[in-house]
Parts: structure tokens; sequence; C-alpha cells
């Protein structure tokens, strides 16, 4: 990889962690506003007069209130930002298995990709898990899905990670049966 798409990968992983923090820090600015504006609508709604905490943001408060409908109504969080795109963006999601798979992981891993629309599924390689990770970042995947086995079990576990912040589950698996494994055999599925 050169050097300059890395230091352009790690300025974009840093403005990006930065956005994020500062979205998260407005969080208790909106939420104090929020609560005033409630009190507001309430001392409104029951005729009574406005209690002394928020006379002096009254004026302000009330054109905001006015000027508002019923999504903006409720104070948005970092997590609302995060999927208010949903439905009009289709997520790519990276399927890909932990290292040196076996043959009966690597099968796992094709129905696995079949089960998630607008999915691919990766040879992994040796890449290393943040190797892994930045790559995925680097081509706009919304979502990562890391299929792992252990020597007892071939199908063991899903890491699911929604990138590029999180947050990141890990799933484990039990008495998973294979499609080629079904009696009677399921229908062949092309990728």
């Amino acid at each position: 990889m050169p050097a300059s798409s890395d230091a352009a990968s790690r300025r974009r992983q840093t403005r990006l962690r930065r956005e994020y923090i500062y979205r998260k820090s407005l969080e208790g600015k909106e939420k104090a506003a929020y609560e005033q504006k409630r009190v507001i609508r309430e001392a409104l709604a029951s005729g009574k007069p406005l209690p002394t905490e928020v006379r002096a943001s009254y004026d302000k408060l009330r054109t905001q209130i006015d000027a508002e409908d019923i999504t903006t109504e409720k104070p948005k969080n970092h997590v609302d930002d995060e999927y208010g795109d949903a439905g009009l963006i289709e997520p790519r999601v990276c399927v890909t298995t932990s290292r040196d798979p076996s043959s009966r992981l690597k099968q796992f891993c094709k129905e696995v990709k079949l089960l998630i629309p607008n999915s691919v599924r990766i040879n992994r390689g040796n890449n290393r898990v943040d190797e892994l990770m930045e790559s995925c970042k680097q081509a706009e995947f919304s979502d990562i899905v890391i299929v792992q086995e252990t020597v007892e079990n071939p199908t063991d576990g899903l890491v699911v990670c929604h990138l590029p912040m999180g947050p990141t589950a890990f799933f484990s698996l039990s008495n998973a049966v294979l499609r080629h494994d079904l009696d009677p055999p399921a229908a062949p599925m092309s990728e």
C-alpha cells in the first residue's frame, strides 16, 4: 500500500473519530435545550405561567418550538445520525473467515454470504484484523462479518462489526447444519 494512501487513511480515521467525539459532546447541550422546550410546551398547554428558569430563554426557544415538526421535535443522538440514511443507501457487508479456514468453514462462509443481501465474500489470507478493518473502511463497507471456528466446532461464532466506529457483537453458534448436510439436500444456489 502506498504511503500517501496510508497517510490519507489515517487522516480520514482521525477526522471521523474527532467528528464522533464532537457529536457526542453536543448531545448534552441538545438534551438540556429539549428539556427546556418540553417545560415550555407543558406550561403553554396547561395555561400555567412559565417557570422562572426558562423565562430568560423563552423568546429564542418559542421560535424553535414553532418551527419544529414531528421529526425534529425530539433530540437526536449520534446513533440516529449513523443510521439516518438507512433505506437510502444500501449497506455493503464484507463476509470473511478466521485465518486458515477449514473447507467446512469456507462453505459456511459462502452460505452466510447468501443470507445477507448486498454482501461480498473476501478471502482473508494472512491479513491481521486491523489490516482487514482498514481495507474494509477504505473499500467503504458498512459492516464486516467474520466467521470463526475452533477445532471442536467448525462453525463456532460470528463477529459482526459496524464500520467505521462499531458497535461490535459476537454471536456464538451451536449445532449449525450446512445446506449440503440436510437430508434431503437443499436445492443448489449460485453465488
